[in-house]
């Protein structure tokens, strides 16, 4: 009889958990897409910083139960801005390893709510430096800007058949991007950068 108990127990352990896990998804895959960002600043009537096109491109880590999922990611990301200073254009170029780690809140048909934090370290910089007055000059700053950058990411995402994914995300900058900055506009400079992503699900196991 009490051989009989345990059997029934155990069998109704096994389907539950069986039915726990098959309601749980792990996915990795590899997503890209363009930047389109920009560097808030204390810029002066003479300045005017606009978007820079970037690229970004990396790998992610998807666990999703029901509704909930998190995503941690590893992304290259190109980032900075066009900065206009009299009549004349530089580039601000950063490019930066970011991990954001993100919660995705399910709604219908794959459509996902995006949000989390965002941890970057940074790759390179060049920045336009006043040489001279009047003149400014691209120089590589990186010696000068922080190893590492807080964001926070918001967005929508959408999980289409196939595997492929769908997101859009904006990410706000912090932190100040300088320890030591260039210009004096540039003091409290912060990362802001609209991103737009595909992505394929290599591997996944899991509804």
């Amino acid at each position: 009889m009490k051989k009989t108990i345990l059997l029934a127990v155990a069998s109704v352990l096994f389907i539950a958990s069986h039915s726990a896990l098959a309601q749980v998804q792990f996915a990795v895959g590899i997503k890209a897409g363009p930047n389109f960002a920009t560097i808030n600043t204390d810029a002066s009537a003479q300045e005017n910083y606009k978007n820079r096109t970037g690229f970004h491109g990396g790998a992610f880590v998807l666990i999703k139960a029901t509704k909930i999922g998190i995503q941690p990611e590893v992304i290259f990301s190109q980032q900075g801005s066009t900065v206009k200073i009299n009549t004349q254009e530089y580039e601000s170029n950063f490019s930066y390893v970011n991990i954001p780690i993100i919660v995705k809140l399910y709604t219908v048909a794959g459509i996902n709510i995006q949000a989390g934090p965002q941890f970057g370290f940074v790759n390179s910089a060049e920045a336009p430096v006043l040489t001279a007055p009047n003149t400014y000059t691209v120089q590589d700053v990186k010696n000068r800007a922080k190893g590492s950058d807080v964001t926070a990411a918001l967005g929508l995402g959408w999980d289409l058949p196939f595997g492929l994914t769908i997101d859009a995300r904006y990410n706000l900058g912090l932190s100040k991007i300088y320890k030591e900055a260039p210009t004096n506009e540039t003091a409290n400079a912060k990362n802001q950068v609209i991103q737009v992503s595909l992505g394929y699900k290599l591997f996944k196991v899991g509804k």
